[in-house]
């Protein structure tokens, strides 16, 4: 059915749903006439047709909602409170969700609803069918400490645990994810559930041990060609788009440490600001023909469509009826990733037709995984999650740490002084190093608490259990089975009951002094910017060591940090009613965040840097 319009498949796929109730509904009225002896008009055969779905949609909704709520009371549970909703089936809050997606500010929508409902664990029903939300650390945390009291109830086994690690086994990626992210991501690690997963996290883990992340050769050499290039651009007179830049060296940086051999994204030209007409037509069009710039922007594009997806679900196909809008994108991504699978497969091949014997320690990721399979698919997917996880990333975390230092001179001034203290003005950092420069890892974990790289997640309940209620003696939260329980750690990472009065203000210090030790050590789970449980990311010290390189290698060339507003593109600046949220961050926003898999600023982030003197 791939090559039919998505809705036609849509609806082939639902007709074992469709069908049975106009054909019982023909039946029953046609037996109906022979018994009575009746004519019965066309038309009101007709309408008894068109109403039978609608009717037994509702009967079908009734019944299942009967069904959960009696299964809850049996438990002694009930389910989170639903936020009003006008419309039937939670639609109002489908509209909302994807209109903030496209226009909004990052989690506003969700935290509308927790102000509503008084508390941060609600249920977003979405197309009548139930979506325990929540940004509560006791129900994502990673700990078995909590939670482990278990009981009966007829017949039911509930566990009283976390999501991420502890309720582990009972919460999964669920098929209804992996069935709106196979065309992105296939049968990759981050779709992957049970066995698979498994499979895909055993390959990757030991290429991320600290003897292989803390060889630095190939961070310099990137950082250094982005360096060039970003000083070339500013000698023009003209700003930069920092965030480009960035996703520039992390591709280069990553395609060579997975696969041997980086993509040379950093030959490409920079963009232009807007404003530079002819300048900037002649280099976008330049821009564009290079094969890693149009894979970056045809990945972004796919990772955009996919999650608008996620608001309607499996039935998202209504919404691009005729045509598939993945597949340009998907096809540019593809015509970029086979060759390097193609080549990696046939080096396979050379090298056992010649007899050679590879170290396994000298060997990249890629070449581990073709030593595995040589099935061009299963490579794809596993290389697509993971450039995700090697490449947006970190490109992510190093543009809001620069959005920050341009917001935020004194943190800017306090980084320099501690990078130049303890390498000068041109040392290499080693790993060493960057471990002992703990304002320049406050100064990223303070960037990720507000800018999180992943700031909405989700899994689905693989069967029914509950989680203890945060009110006390309130009765326990019912999660059915087969329900999909998004989690926001963008909104659990401002929340001022967990981290203090001061919770929007951006403050590296509260890493560093009597906060730390107030709200973050006591309860270490209120900051989850690399996920948890089993699913932790595995690169997480590889993206805190190449951000805090090219950190380092930024602070020594450059001392002072400006964004460039006139140079932003017009469409992607903050709209002014922004400014009118004078509590939250979003009135201090200049740029427009958003977030598709990833945190990105949209447009891009444009800035001008002072290159520094000689010290």
């Amino acid at each position: 059915m791939d090559s039919l319009p998505p809705g036609i498949a849509y609806l082939i796929r639902s007709s074992p749903k469709l069908l049975p109730p106009p054909a019982l509904a023909y039946v029953l009225v046609r037996l109906g006439s022979s018994y009575y002896n009746v004519v019965v008009p066309g038309w009101a055969l007709g309408l008894a047709l068109f109403l039978s779905l609608p009717m037994a949609f509702t009967l079908s909704v009734l019944w299942e909602d009967f069904s959960i709520r009696r299964d809850a009371a049996r438990m002694g549970a009930e389910l989170p409170p639903t936020p009003s909703d006008p419309l039937p089936g939670g639609m109002s809050r489908v509209l909302k969700a994807a209109t903030q997606f496209k226009k909004g500010y990052p989690g506003e929508v969700f935290e509308g609803f927790c102000r509503e409902i008084g508390g941060y664990t609600f249920n977003g029903r979405t197309m009548f069918q139930n979506r325990i939300v929540t940004c509560e650390p006791e129900y994502i945390k990673v700990s078995n400490i909590l939670f482990k009291q278990r009981r009966l109830a007829k017949g039911l086994h509930i566990v009283h645990k976390a999501i991420l690690a502890s309720q582990f086994d009972e919460f999964e990626k669920g098929p209804e994810i992996r069935y709106l992210f196979q065309p992105l991501l296939g049968t990759g690690v981050f779709a992957a559930d049970g066995a698979l997963w498994k499979y895909h996290r055993s390959m990757t883990r030991p290429f991320f041990s600290r003897d292989r992340i803390s060889h630095f050769d190939i961070f310099d050499r990137h950082a250094e060609d982005a360096i060039n290039k970003l000083k070339a651009r500013l000698r023009e007179g003209h700003p930069v788009d920092f965030q480009d830049l960035a996703a520039k060296f992390t591709l280069d940086s990553a395609t060579e440490f997975l696969f041997g051999n980086d993509v040379q994204s950093l030959s490409a030209e920079l963009p232009y600001p807007h404003y530079v007409a002819t300048s900037f037509a002649r280099n976008l069009a330049v821009e564009e023909e290079h094969p890693a710039s149009r894979f970056v922007a045809a990945f972004s594009k796919a990772q955009f469509i996919t999650v608008f997806r996620m608001r309607f679900g499996m039935h998202w196909p209504l919404g691009e009826f005729w045509r598939d809008k993945l597949k340009e994108p998907m096809k540019v991504v593809h015509d970029f990733i086979d060759p390097i699978v193609a080549e990696a497969i046939r080096r396979k091949r050379e090298v056992a037709e010649k007899g050679i014997v590879k170290d396994r320690d000298d060997e990249t990721l890629l070449e581990n995984l073709v030593n595995s399979t040589e099935d061009p698919i299963t490579l794809r997917d596993e290389i697509m999650s993971l450039l995700v996880a090697g490449r947006d990333t970190t490109a992510s975390t190093l543009t809001f740490v620069v959005y920050m230092l341009a917001e935020y001179p004194e943190v800017l001034r306090r980084l320099r002084q501690e990078v130049l203290e303890k390498l000068g003005s041109q040392r290499r950092p080693t790993y060493e190093d960057i471990k002992e420069m703990k304002y320049l890892r406050a100064v990223i974990n303070e960037t990720l608490r507000l800018y999180p790289i992943v700031p909405f997640n989700v899994r689905m309940s693989k069967k029914a259990t509950v989680w203890p209620n945060k009110t006390p003696g309130g009765k326990p939260i019912y999660i059915p089975a087969n329900t999909r329980t998004p989690y926001s750690v963008f909104i659990m990472h401002r929340r001022k009951d967990l981290w203090g009065p001061d919770a929007l203000e951006f403050d590296p210090d509260r890493f560093l002094d009597h906060r730390l030790h107030k709200y973050l050590t006591p309860n270490p789970f209120i900051f989850l910017p690399f996920n948890a449980g089993p699913r932790i990311c595995l690169g997480q010290q590889f993206a805190y060591n190449e951000a805090s390189f090219f950190l380092v290698r930024l602070l020594q060339n450059f001392s002072d940090i400006s964004l460039a507003l006139d140079a932003q593109p017009p469409e992607s600046r903050p709209p002014a009613a922004w400014a009118e949220d004078k509590e939250g961050r979003k009135g201090k926003e200049k740029i427009r965040p958003k977030s598709h898999l990833t945190m990105y600023a949209d447009g891009g982030l444009w800035v001008t840097l002072q290159e520094a003197k000689s010290e």
